[in-house]
This record gives C-alpha cells, structure tokens and sequence, in this order.
C-alpha cells in the first residue's frame, strides 16, 4: 500500500470544509486504512481527512489510553466546557512550529463508526484538545487561525525559516 500524501501548509485545501460522509461502505474503510497508515507514518496524534486531500468529514485520533486509532465519522462537538486550558498545538502540515492554543478543557463529541453507528464521547484535557484541532481541520480551521494575528504573523516567519513554503494565510482576520 502506497502512503498518501500530507498537505503542506499553505495549500488551500487544509482551510477547505469537508462534506460528510453519506456511504458507509468499503471506500470509506479504505480512507480510513488510508488515514490511520498516515497518522502512524507521520507519528501524528491524530488527523483529519483533509490532510490527505480528501474533504470528508473523517479523523482518526490515539485515544489517551493507547491502542488502536479511533476513527470517528462525521464529528461533531456538541458540548464544550466554559473552562478553558492552554496546550501546545502543531500540525503535520506545518512541521517544525507550535504554539499554546486555548480550547475549552473538556468536550462532548458525537460521532458515527466505519458502519454507520451513532456514538458519543466525553473527553477531557490534551484528548479533548486533540478532537477540537481535528474537528476544527473539518471544519476548516486551520490551527494558526486559532491565534493572534502577531503571533500567527511570527510562527509563520519562523516556518518559512525551517524552509516552509511561502504562506498565503498571513493576511487572516485577528
């Protein structure tokens, strides 16, 4: 099996919204064969869909206590905490930068499995962090937008140094 490609940063598609999915059949069980060879190769956390090009609302996510990759489908956050945490946050498709996002500490994800199944989940701390920069790729938020704009403004010079492509996201909103 060959690996699919990551999208580097700024390629559009990482600030594209992924349809959902509708077919819950073997071309969807093969992305996911796809999207979790990825998450192991890049030795990533978790991804979306959309890091490998395809728009459809898929993330396959290590769940906090180890073992096999989750895959959830169509995800939803449908539930947040008031609290908030700050964590460290990068992307596979900007490798070599990070920086402290604040997200709310604790989540409730509703999701579907590879057979169409409805499911919930309750996630707190870093796990809880990792669903919501995966949701949010869903969604077409790109990680970065999550900060100021000076902050966005430096780690994006400090990308372009490690030898990143040139970045077309700078002129974002605050």
């Amino acid at each position: 099996m060959k690996l699919p490609s990551l999208l580097t940063y700024p390629d559009p598609r990482l600030r594209a919204v992924a349809r959902p999915v509708t077919a819950f059949d073997d071309r969807l069980a093969a992305l996911a064969a796809d999207l979790c060879a990825a998450v192991e190769a890049a030795s990533a956390v978790g991804l979306a869909a959309s890091h490998i090009g395809v728009l459809q609302r898929l993330i396959a996510v290590r769940p906090p206590e180890g073992g096999a990759l989750r895959i959830y489908v169509n995800p939803v956050i449908a539930w947040a905490s008031t609290e908030t945490m700050v964590n460290e946050e990068g992307s596979v498709s900007m490798p070599g930068v990070s920086a402290g996002i604040e997200r709310p500490r604790a989540v409730r994800v509703v999701y579907s499995d590879l057979d169409g199944v409805g499911g919930g989940e309750e996630a707190e701390g870093f796990h809880a962090a990792v669903l919501q920069h995966e949701i949010d790729q869903l969604d077409g938020v790109f990680w970065i937008e999550r900060l100021s704009r000076l902050k966005r403004e430096r780690l994006i010079k400090r990308y372009q140094k490690l030898g990143g492509r040139s970045a077309s996201f700078a002129n974002l909103p605050p």
